[in-house]
């Protein structure tokens, strides 16, 4: 088992060069064209598949089943839809950001804004993505 761990950890220190020598003698072709880290990480998973065995192909399809999922889930995320009315409160640099929900655009200060991308721009001195600088996405 040390000699697997052992040819893993020599991974790490081939140049790009030996790394797609190291390629080419396993599998028998051209490698990837792959950053160095991710040959790196596949030569490593096709020294452990020829030393325990690949996957077996149902579990196999089944990770590409919830891979495919998972990103068409992410892609089709709802949008949070406001109504008039809803007020956005958030905290920045010690101050209170208040932003209230117009039929057309928004309220903050004494101006009108067409986007909340506009009034987190004018808040931070910074482009932010309004939706997110608000907290209205899974990422904010």
């Amino acid at each position: 088992m040390s000699q697997i761990y052992d040819e893993l950890a020599g991974l790490m220190d081939l140049t790009p060069a030996q790394l797609k020598e190291k390629w080419t003698g396993t599998e028998g072709s051209a490698p990837p064209s792959v950053p160095p880290a991710m040959l790196r990480r596949l030569v490593a998973q096709r020294l452990q598949e020829r030393r325990h065995g690949a996957l077996p192909a149902l579990v196999a399809r089944e990770l590409a089943r919830a891979a495919s999922q998972s990103s068409a889930a992410s892609a089709s995320r709802p949008r949070v839809e406001l109504t008039p009315g809803t007020r956005l409160v958030r905290e920045w640099n010690g101050r209170t950001v208040t932003v209230e929900v117009l039929e057309i655009g928004f309220a903050h200060g004494d101006r009108t804004w067409r986007s909340l991308s506009e009034i987190a721009r004018h808040v931070t001195g910074a482009h932010w993505s309004g939706p997110r600088f608000f907290g209205l996405t899974a990422d904010g």
